[in-house]
């Protein structure tokens, strides 16, 4: 490497001299010595690091944290692309950074606001001499931030890494020191080239000057390194971040996905294993990643990891997309001597699979189990302490009441998420639609709304309130009130086949529940009594899919795996499930 290879002996020398904080002799002092040309048996002080970070903490606990002035350069700025891009999460093959790494963190709010203006700067081509830096900070419009916004242009157009050394070389000899934020974002250009000999030696430097790193410089040095034929290095990286934090799930996935590129598969199943301890969530990417580089592979115990993911995906209710279903497709006809097949089908409302004629597992629950789930939802959710906080005791009181005097209901609507269904039309029509499709059949139905729905307005029309009300159980609880709860009482106490309308996710009240036994049968549950609903293509009435009578759920009986799925990956948690599953059967 040669980081700071275009600083000249002499100035290099000098900046060392003002330094106070010795090194012992490491690769990192020997470094910069083979760049320098400074014989190895000098002694070799510290270069300065300062960094505004609260996570990285300087070797030294008396040195005090000096905010770095950053500066600035010429640039073409124009309106249009903003800056959001460095704070938001980066997906999978992209590069990330917090921007709570480094001197951003402790801006005042003009100088955050103030970088909004550059979108778009054009980096140098070639590395530039120290003038030729200086002469463009001083043409920039706002010197206090050249270097973050140069930096940050140099990783969003990739550019050449000897560019980027000869920024960090004038600043060094400028002003003595190498803030914390910029040679995170060096570091990012490095992990971005895949430039190993680089992120090795920043790792370097920054251990000899903090004792510890923030999670998103430890993410960036075990990413660049588990990319490379020394992702070993990575391993060694994730045990130092062990010792000090639990460490974050990008940390993990880089080496999980490492040591299985490299048919490692048990020391993988062991990091995820231990993953998994640590309350980490994996993402579907690393979960389709082992099916990938398993495919093919013997070992019985290696298969049932794999069958253990395939029943994770079970047991927290996840729908692969339709890549990942290829992966695991694909992984099980791969097997040597298994004679695995699997199809791709759409199973019938009766619940039998047209494949192997299998039928599916019901969504309803045992008496045993409802009564279970009912006891428990009345006590840890509607009784639970965060009730209160958005309703009365007295207006459950009377919400009970009102219900025991007229079970038992056949569908809860959740009224006021009901009526948001389509946009442009008056809320309470939204409304009558579903009413009038819902009430066919004789069907007796509860309507949970609130006490503005009452007051003849614009979006609430007195006549057709009252033409509902002839055709549907009302109750109007406060404006302020949330009737999630109300929801979830009203069904549960009409009945197993009681059923209800809301698009909410009713995560929150799946959370209260005290235990992962009650957690799994309230999903159950949900999966087959929540109706979906949705505008129709012309947007003149609303379409509502029947509860399924089939749990929809990945399930297996040993010679046969059913795995529901989807066509696109959904990065949030929905309540509609597909309607799409993967037939795999194992012919004896």
């Amino acid at each position: 490497m040669a980081l700071f290879s275009q600083i000249s002996q002499q100035g290099f020398q000098a900046l060392l001299w003002k330094c106070h904080i010795f090194w012992p002799f490491s690769r990192c002092q020997q470094l910069f010595a083979v760049s320098l040309g400074i014989p190895n048996r000098e002694k070799i002080n510290s270069f300065s690091f300062m960094t505004s970070s609260s996570t990285a903490l300087s070797v030294d606990p008396k040195e005090t944290d000096v905010l770095p002035t950053e500066k600035k350069s010429k640039i073409d700025c124009k309106e249009g692309e903003g800056w959001d891009e460095e704070t938001k999460e980066i997906p999978e093959g992209k590069f990330h950074y917090s921007s709570s790494v480094g001197a951003a963190k402790k801006w005042s709010m003009s100088h955050v606001l103030s970088r909004h203006k550059f979108s778009k700067v054009q980096p140098p081509e070639k590395p530039l001499q120290a003038e030729e830096w200086n002469k463009l900070r001083e043409d920039f419009q706002s010197p206090e931030i050249f270097e973050e916004v140069m930096l940050n242009s140099m990783i969003r157009c990739n550019s050449p890494i000897d560019v980027a050394k000869s920024l960090l070389t004038h600043l060094a000899k400028r002003n003595g020191d190498i803030a914390y934020s910029v040679l995170v974002k060096y570091l990012t250009l490095c992990v971005q080239q895949g430039q190993v000999s680089e992120i090795r030696d920043v790792h370097d430097i920054m251990k000899a000057r903090f004792k510890i790193l923030e999670s998103g410089a430890y993410s960036l040095l075990i990413r660049g390194l588990s990319n490379s034929n020394q992702w070993r290095m990575a391993l060694t990286v994730l045990e130092e971040v062990k010792k000090i934090m639990i460490p974050s799930r990008m940390c993990y996935e880089s080496c999980i996905k490492a040591a299985s590129h490299h048919q490692e598969m048990k020391l993988a199943f062991e990091l995820y294993n231990e993953m998994l301890a640590k309350g980490l969530v994996p993402t579907l990417d690393v979960l389709q990643s082992f099916f990938d580089f398993s495919r093919g592979m013997k070992g019985a115990e290696l298969q049932k990891e794999l069958f253990g993911i395939l029943l994770y995906l079970r047991e927290n209710q996840i729908y692969p997309h339709k890549t990942f279903m290829r992966s695991i497709k694909l992984w099980f006809e791969s097997l040597p001597g298994g004679n695995w097949r699997g199809h791709l089908t759409n199973v019938k409302d009766s619940g039998q699979c047209p494949v192997c004629k299998h039928q599916l597992e019901e969504s309803n629950l045992t008496e045993q189990e409802y009564s279970h789930l009912s006891e428990r939802i009345i006590r840890d959710v509607i009784h639970g302490t965060d009730t209160f906080r958005k309703t009365s005791p007295k207006e459950l009181e009377a919400f009970q009441t009102f219900v025991e005097n007229r079970l038992p209901f056949d569908i809860v609507i959740d009224g006021l998420n009901v009526s948001h269904i389509k946009s442009r039309r008056m809320q309470c029509e939204n409304l009558l639609d579903a009413v009038n499709c819902l009430a066919k059949e004789n069907a007796r139905l509860l309507v949970l709304g609130r006490k503005h729905m009452l007051m003849n307005s614009s979006n609430w029309k007195r006549e057709i309130m009252k033409e509902m009300q002839n055709k549907a159980d009302f109750f109007f609880a406060e404006n302020i009130s949330e009737d999630d709860a109300f929801l979830l009482y009203a069904t549960l106490r009409s009945g197993k086949h009681c059923r209800f309308v809301t698009r909410d996710f009713l995560r929150d009240h799946k959370a209260c529940l005290s235990d992962s036994l009650t957690r799994h049968l309230f999903r159950k549950w949900q999966r087959g009594h929540q109706i979906v609903f949705f505008p129709s293509a012309d947007g003149r009435s609303i379409k509502f899919l029947p509860a399924l009578s089939y749990d929809c759920v990945v399930q297996t009986t040993g010679d046969t795996w059913h795995i529901p799925y989807k066509d696109v990956f959904e990065e949030k948690y929905s309540y509609e499930v597909p309607r799409k599953w993967l037939c795999i059967q194992q012919k004896l």
